[in-house]
């Protein structure tokens, strides 16, 4: 098979495609073990977020995820009303929301979590030592990826 593109352009789709591939396959046979309503890809990276980092603002937020405040907004609505986040009132501005998650989506992230590593690891045992050797060593070179894409978008 012949390409007019050059190699770089091809690793670089294949690896993306492989990410993205890999990402939509964990999410699919995660959905099969939930209870209650499922939560999209943008809720649950807002639940994440929270976890990682409770009390964040509304705004913060909106930034760290490259989303609209807006949309972050109808987000965070969307998850109070379903009894996963609650906001609570900005001490330093009273119009300022920080959030923090529910008992109920500390248990689901929980579960999700530890399905999620299960699953992996299910996975990546089937692969032959080489195999997995390899993937441990491209950890932080998919780490550091991660790294400049997000200081790409900080700066755009």
């Amino acid at each position: 098979m012949t390409t007019d593109r050059p190699a770089t352009d091809t690793f670089s789709e294949e690896l993306a495609d492989a990410l993205v591939g890999i990402q939509r396959l964990i999410r699919r046979r995660l959905r099969g073990g939930v209870t209650g309503p499922r939560l999209r890809g943008a809720e649950v990276e807002l639940l994440r977020l929270v976890q990682t980092r409770p009390g964040i603002g509304i705004k913060e937020a909106a930034r760290e995820l490259h989303l609209a405040g807006n949309s972050v907004s109808t987000l965070v609505n969307r998850l109070a009303r379903d009894g996963h986040l609650v906001r609570e009132t900005d001490p330093a501005d009273r119009r300022a929301a920080r959030l923090q998650l529910t008992e109920a989506a500390r248990k689901r992230l929980h579960d999700w979590q530890r399905r999620r590593a299960a699953l992996v690891d299910r996975q990546v045992s089937r692969l032959t030592e080489a195999e997995r050797g390899a993937l441990r060593a491209a950890l932080p070179a998919l780490h550091r990826l991660a790294a400049t894409l997000h200081e790409e978008a900080e700066e755009s």
